[in-house]
Order: C-alpha cells, then sequence, then structure tokens
C-alpha cells in the first residue's frame, strides 16, 4: 500500500513532464504554420473556385480536429496515467489527441489554398508528435504494465482502425479538462480570421511571398 501511494505522484510526475513535452511541441507547431501562412501563398489565385473550395475543406477539417479532440478527452479525462483507457476513440487508435490535432493543422495548411499545404502541415505535425507518442508509451509501459502492452498489441499507434471500435465507458467527466481541450484546439481556427488578412497583404504587396504551393 506504501508502495502505490508513493508510485501515484511520481507516475503523475513523469507523464505532466510528457505533457508539457506535447504544449512545448504545439506551440512550436502554431509558431511554424503561422510563419508558413505568412510568407507562403498558393499558385491558385485567389478568389477561384479551387481556392475557395480548398480554404473550406480546410475549415471542415479544422471543426472536424476540435470535436474529435473534445470526443477523445470525455474519454480519457485525466486517467491516461492510472489505466488504460479502450473505449470510444481509444479503441480504434491509441493516439485520438495528436490524430485529430494533426486533421485540424492540416486544415489549417488547407487556408493557403493549396493541396501541397494540407499533406505538409499534416506530416509535420504527425511527425513532431511522433517523437511526443514514442516518449509516452516508454512511460505508460512502465507505469501500466501488462494491460497497457496488451492495448498496444492489439490497437494501432496512430491510423484509426475502425473496425475495432468500442463504445466504453468515459469514466467520470470533467468539465475543467473538456474546456481547456477546447481552449487548446480554438488556436487552430485563428488561421481562419488571420489568414484573410494576411492574403490581403500579400496581394497589396505588404507581406512578400517567399515560395508558393500547388
Amino acid at each position: 500500500m506504501v508502495n502505490e501511494i508513493k508510485s501515484a505522484p511520481v507516475e503523475a510526475h513523469g507523464l505532466g513532464n510528457y505533457q508539457h513535452m506535447r504544449r512545448m511541441v504545439l506551440a512550436v507547431l502554431v509558431v511554424v504554420l503561422f510563419l508558413a501562412l505568412l510568407f507562403g501563398q498558393s499558385t491558385f489565385p485567389p478568389e477561384t473556385w479551387v481556392h475557395e473550395s480548398i480554404e473550406m475543406f480546410g475549415v471542415l477539417l479544422i471543426f472536424l480536429g476540435i470535436v474529435g479532440r473534445l470526443w477523445a478527452t470525455l474519454y480519457i479525462g485525466g486517467r491516461k496515467s492510472s489505466e488504460v483507457v479502450t473505449g470510444g476513440p481509444y479503441s480504434i487508435t491509441r493516439n485520438p489527441l495528436y490524430v485529430f490535432s494533426t486533421v485540424a493543422a492540416a486544415g489549417v495548411g488547407a487556408q493557403i489554398g493549396s493541396f501541397s499545404g494540407i499533406i505538409l502541415f499534416a506530416l509535420l505535425c504527425a511527425g513532431a508528435f511522433h517523437i511526443v507518442i514514442l516518449r509516452e508509451e516508454k512511460f505508460l509501459k512502465e507505469a501500466l504494465g501488462a494491460p497497457y502492452q496488451a492495448y498496444l498489441e492489439k490497437v494501432p499507434r496512430f491510423f484509426p482502425k475502425l473496425s475495432l471500435y468500442q463504445e466504453g465507458d468515459t469514466g467520470s467527466f470533467k468539465p475543467r479538462l473538456l474546456l481547456t481541450t477546447l481552449l487548446d484546439g480554438l488556436v487552430f481556427l485563428v488561421a481562419l480570421p488571420a489568414f484573410e488578412l494576411i492574403d490581403g497583404a500579400q496581394l497589396s504587396g505588404m507581406l512578400p511571398v517567399w515560395f508558393t504551393l500547388p
């Protein structure tokens, strides 16, 4: 019993380090994506149907990413270091929060009005998260033991396998965590009005265009 009491704060502290790393990765990604939006431009001229269609598709991806992150938070809700969560989005991928963040990042890339922007932003985000995921898995293997190892062998690390879906249990609902996730996700929406301003500044010559994407 004493060991269990001592291990709880250690595990929480250990996972907290990885969560801090995740926030740092997100912060760096936001800066990189903003710079790409600031100085990049699509080869499809603004106001054309292709450019506008790509942007609207990106808006859908951003909202999908935000809703997906909220869905994942309903299930994980502070239980990540204490038990293996296998229901809802966690039944089809081990890292739904990262998957949906990548989807939202792809939506931000679409605000350039470029197909390449969607792919490049998604790859950049997924690559950065891959490093964090590997470190988290190492910690969780030690913290959760055999049940987590069995979960690793069944559920894919990133790309969802829909045939595995199970409703599962959401545990105790924590509105504070849900609100935090919502606020984090709203960062992606900043790209929508910001890009309209950037687009206008580029067209007027106030901002230089360093590169174009098809």
